[in-house]
This record gives C-alpha cells, sequence and structure tokens, in this order.
C-alpha cells in the first residue's frame, strides 16, 4: 500500500478492548474478537478549509481513511444532499423546529453511496480484485455502480425475496447479481465465508467494514456544517445494522474535538419496523444483549435481525437520553405517505419507519417538540413501490367534461 493511502487513518483499534492492529483487510480484534474501527491522528481542520471543498463527502477527506488525491479517482461523488426546513411535517407533528437530511438525492439514491466510496478507496488500496457485498438492496445499488465507474469487477448478493426494482437496480450496473435464497443474515453469513475463502475479495461491509462505516459519519458533517456549523438538538435515525446511528454520534464527537462545532448536549433516537426490531426490543426491557430475530416486515432496507451495532446504539441512544422505539408495516406505509404529503419527499420504507417512528415519539412523549430536530430520509421510494402501490392511485375515473369533472366534488 502507498505511503498516505488510508490519510490520516493510524490504525485500527478494537471497540471492547482497545487493541491495535496494522491498517488493512481487518475486520475483528485478533485478541477478543471484538469489532475494530478507525483511530486517527487528525490535523487541524478550519471550516473554511472544509467549505473551500467539493460539493461531496471528500471536503471532508481529512476526516476520512482516504488519500489526499481521492477527487482524482473515478467515483461517484457522493452526498452534500440537501438539509430542507420541514415546515409543513412539523406543523402536522407539532414540532416546532424540524428538518429532514435527505439522502434520496445520492447517485443511486440512497445514503449506501457515502459508505461504498470510503469502502471503494480501501479496497484500491489493498489492490482487491473483486468489489463485493451482501446487501438488502440499496448498498447492492451503491456497489454495482462505483465497481462500474471504477473499472473493478462486482459481485452482489441479495436475499431472493428482495424488492424487485433494488435488483432491477443493481442488475443493470453488473452481471453478477447473485440472489441467495434465505434473509440477510444468511447472505452475509455466505458473504463472510467467501471473504474468509477467497483471495482478492472486498467485501464492503465484512473484511473492508471499518473503512466503508467511516463513510456514515459524513452526514453528521454535513448537518452540522448545514445548520451553520452547529449541532442539531436531536437526530432520529433509522437502524439496521446500526452503524450509521453509532457513525453520525461518532461525527458529532469528532466535531467537538476539533473545535469545529460549539460542544452541546444532543439526543439520539434510532428507529425499526416491528417486524425486525430487535433493538427496540432490547431498550424497552432494559437490556444490553441484542436477541437475534427472524426479520417479517415491508421495511426490507432494515431487515436485519442480528444487527453487528445494535448494543453500541443501545449504549448511544441511552447516554444521550433518546431511545429506540419501531412501528408496525402499516405505520411505516403512513410514514411514507405523510412525508410525501407534507414536505413532497417520496421515502423508500426505511424513510417511511423513521418518518413513523418520529410521529411515535411525538405521541408518546419521548421526543421534545420544541428543541430543533433532523429526521434523516436514507432512500427513494421508487425502489420500494410495492409498499404503497395498493394505497395510492387515481381519485377518480371520469368522461373528459366539465359536467363528470364537477361530480366528483373537487373544489379549491
Amino acid at each position: 500500500m502507498r505511503q498516505g493511502a488510508f490519510g490520516h487513518a493510524t490504525a485500527l483499534a478494537c471497540r471492547e478492548c482497545g487493541h491495535r492492529v496494522d491498517l488493512g483487510p481487518h475486520y475483528a480484534c485478533p485478541e477478543c474478537f471484538g469489532p475494530l474501527e478507525i483511530a486517527y491522528d487528525f490535523p487541524v481542520v478550519t471550516r473554511a478549509e472544509i467549505e473551500a471543498g467539493p460539493p461531496n463527502i471528500w471536503r471532508y477527506k481529512a476526516l476520512l481513511p482516504v488519500p489526499s488525491d481521492i477527487e482524482d479517482s473515478p467515483n461517484m461523488e457522493p452526498g452534500f444532499t440537501r438539509l430542507l426546513k420541514a415546515h409543513n411535517l412539523g406543523r402536522e407533528l407539532g414540532i416546532d423546529n424540524l428538518w429532514v437530511k435527505d439522502d434520496s438525492t445520492n447517485p443511486t439514491q440512497s445514503f449506501k453511496d457515502r459508505v461504498v466510496a470510503c469502502a471503494l478507496s480501501a479496497a484500491r488500496e489493498m489492490h482487491a480484485k473483486v468489489f463485493a457485498c451482501p446487501s438488502t438492496g440499496n448498498l447492492a445499488n451503491a456497489v454495482a455502480a462505483a465497481g462500474a465507474r471504477a473499472g473493478i469487477k462486482t459481485v452482489v448478493f441479495i436475499p431472493s425475496d428482495l424488492e424487485k426494482p433494488k435488483q432491477v437496480n443493481s442488475a443493470v450496473y453488473t452481471d453478477s447479481l447473485i440472489a441467495v435464497e434465505g434473509n440477510y443474515d444468511d447472505v452475509n453469513r455466505l458473504a463472510s465465508e467467501i471473504a474468509g475463502e477467497e483471495d482478492g475479495w472486498a467485501f464492503v461491509n465484512v473484511n473492508v467494514r471499518p473503512y466503508y462505516a467511516e463513510g456514515s459519519k459524513t452526514l453528521g458533517y454535513e448537518i452540522a456544517e448545514q445548520l451553520g456549523w452547529r449541532l442539531p438538538d436531536q437526530v432520529v435515525i433509522p437502524v439496521a445494522s446500526g452503524s450509521q446511528l453509532t457513525k453520525v454520534d461518532k461525527a458529532f464527537q469528532e466535531l467537538i474535538k476539533l473545535g469545529l462545532v460549539e460542544e452541546k448536549p444532543y439526543k439520539i433516537y434510532g428507529a425499526q419496523a416491528t417486524g425486525c426490531s430487535p433493538v427496540s426490543v432490547a431498550f424497552k426491557a432494559g437490556v444490553d444483549a441484542i436477541r437475534p430475530v427472524k426479520p417479517d416486515t415491508i421495511a426490507k432496507s432494515l431487515a436485519i435481525g442480528n444487527p453487528a451495532d445494535g448494543i453500541y446504539v443501545l449504549d448511544i441512544c441511552k447516554r444521550s437520553g433518546g431511545a429506540v422505539e419501531d412501528i408496525d408495516d402499516d405505520q411505516v406505509r403512513e410514514g411514507i405517505l405523510l412525508l410525501a404529503r407534507t414536505e413532497g419527499i417520496f421515502t423508500e420504507t426505511a424513510g417511511g419507519t423513521t418518518v413513523g417512528v418520529l410521529k411515535k415519539l411525538v405521541e408518546t412523549g419521548q421526543l421534545d417538540t420544541t428543541l430543533e430536530t433532523v429526521v434523516i430520509n436514507t432512500g427513494m421510494g421508487l425502489k420500494t413501490l410495492d409498499a404503497v402501490s395498493d394505497s395510492v392511485g387515481p381519485a377518480a375515473t371520469i368522461e373528459p367534461s366539465y359536467d363528470a369533472f364537477r361530480q366528483i366534488g373537487i373544489t379549491s
């Protein structure tokens, strides 16, 4: 690997015991088998330097495990998506100051483009021959597209019952889309086995997971920068593996330590669908262990029954004074329609889950409606049309005449 291949990253550090190993394709601590994450020796970074950077995640390259010339390599240039003031949704829910961080405008219409960009950089530096992933859909789309742009072979593995649009959104970029009979946890186990047996394969969320996960920090960086370099009071984030939530928290903590934002308390809330809610169940039971479940929900992008970062989500939500909550599939659909009909944002089932949980948090008094709140929309609704296709359609079918129009009773 070339000098500076991972920027200001210095090692991989175990979250559990603190043991450090050299940067490379490692993801489990050799001492205690705990998860590894990136450790850094950050330089002095100013707001002006970041603001002068490109309008994508590479404006934060000094805080990521990527080389200084990362912009010169072919990549999807994700990030710096819009932060929208949600006046209508806030009024509907009774929240005084509400924002939507809308990641559906990324290159493949989900936040996964962020994490994949960091994983691809690591795969290149490790001279990987195959860029791969197990996925519930959005990650497969992002990996296949990024691999195509980078000119590296991609192989993506998905559950065979995945929504058809997400299958198509991957298959257009790669001829190596592999459907596996089973749920995501079955697919992930297969990917781990392949990663252990095949040389030259970079599985973004397996053997290069520490680098991949760092991409989620950019959501936290952007929220703070777009708010005028300050942290919000409350954030509501969907939980699948839990990595996104933990890395948004890590981003906020890094910004504080670097002096880029003023230190202040903030609450983090996790959102799950009831049909796959092991973290929510554990939070409500007041226990620290996550009991794996078999997913049964329309929110397939959140359908990870054994979330790798579940215990860390619990810790962050408890420490910050937040919570982890869940809603059923009907409430997920309601969340999709609520966001679409108040703010003109068509979200997928993960976003419907997050908006639905936001609503529930207000109704149950768990969220302070007077505080500035950000809700994260992670993906585009066109990928999960089946979730709402039976709930929406023409209000009426009429003859092409004014009299026929008058009869349906629509008025200004």
